[in-house]
């Protein structure tokens, strides 16, 4: 049986790689409407082989649709989720507008696949961070018992969208030529630079972006009170985000017992032998791009003291971050009742 699925955000970054993973996995859509802004009217995206005009994003577009697939921003997913959930379809929504309201089931199948059951037609996708982590994490806090975590995040262009991308290859092409640039949409020179994440800074001295993955992290590992703490830089990378783990475990297994966990669990790839190669190099954002596993390398014991380890580990933030996630909520769906036969 085929499905009629929507792709809300179908131009944006995210959109499009959802469209893309769709077909490379053989989801079974029988018609899939693209919709974005009225911006987009005349453009089409390719499914298939096949040209499929955009829709303009409008009232009365949900009807006899079964999933909805919603990259588009907050706002547009808080305006049409009522709307979706009454038309009887089931709304996977990438962005941050639902992910901590204790109703809506927050998933990465590996890890808390078990809580689609939950949905009323409502389903969140992670922050692309907590999703990336996520498939390591889990099986850790299941088999050993995480205690404590400080994670520090190295973000991609990617997580900005296309135009964060188009941005940077533009501005290192001029600084190279040396030519100015005027950036427009990341607030600071990007190429050839870091800096701290740039999301909205909070009177904790957190900033946002901070704040969802350590609150989100502990709503999938089910771990209310997990002490974390997350220190987010966005780097000059077009694509993959990276990040360094520094764990306390309850048990206290050795690396090696680490590193054969993660070998069996899905959805992760360890690096080379035992997370290094003859470089002693552990993988890169250049590794994990446009790949569906997170990659894992350098695990070690914190030589600090205590039942601590770091892991080094990278993942598609379009992909495992975002994209690919929802799909496979969509895939677990398809052997899930919707809300229209929960009611």
């Amino acid at each position: 049986m085929g499905y009629r699925v929507a792709v809300v955000g179908a131009t944006g970054a995210v959109g499009q790689e959802i469209i893309s993973i769709l077909e490379e996995r053989g989801f079974p859509v029988d018609e899939l409407i693209p919709i974005a802004s009225e911006r987009s009217r005349g453009k089409t995206v390719n499914f298939r082989g096949t040209e499929i005009p955009i829709v303009p994003l409008k009232p009365g577009l949900f009807a006899g649709i079964d999933f909805v697939l919603s990259s588009a921003g907050s706002f547009v997913s808080a305006q049409i989720a009522r709307e979706v959930i009454d038309a009887g379809a089931v709304m996977i929504d990438n962005t941050s507008q639902f992910r901590m309201d204790p109703e809506v089931p927050l998933v990465v199948p590996e890890v808390n696949g078990h809580a689609i059951a939950s949905h009323r037609g409502l389903i969140a996708n992670p922050n692309c961070n907590a999703a990336i982590l996520s498939p390591v994490l889990g099986p850790i806090h299941r088999e050993f018992g995480i205690e404590r975590l400080f994670i520090a995040t190295y973000q991609a262009a990617s997580g900005a969208g296309n135009r964060a991308m188009t941005e940077l290859r533009e501005e290192a092409a001029a600084l190279l030529a040396g030519e100015d640039y005027e950036n427009s949409v990341i607030p600071y020179q990007y190429a050839f630079n870091c800096f701290l994440h740039n999301t909205e800074l909070m009177e904790n001295g957190y900033v946002t972006e901070e704040w969802k993955v350590m609150n989100e992290l502990r709503k999938i590992l089910d771990a209310p009170d997990l002490p974390v703490n997350v220190h987010s830089v966005r780097v000059p990378v077009l694509r993959s985000h990276a990040e360094v783990v520094n764990m306390e475990l309850k048990n206290d297994p050795a690396p090696e017992e680490i590193y054969a966990l993660l070998e069996r669990s899905p959805g992760v790839s360890i690096w080379g032998e035992r997370g290094w190669d003859e470089h002693h190099l552990g993988p890169t954002p250049v590794t994990a791009a446009h790949t569906d596993d997170v990659h894992v390398g350098r695990i070690r014991r914190d030589i600090s003291g205590g039942s601590r380890y770091d892991i080094w580990l990278t993942g598609d933030q379009l992909r495992k971050g975002a994209a690919l996630n929802a799909v496979q909520i969509a895939e677990s769906l398809m052997s899930v009742p919707t809300s229209a036969q929960l009611a």
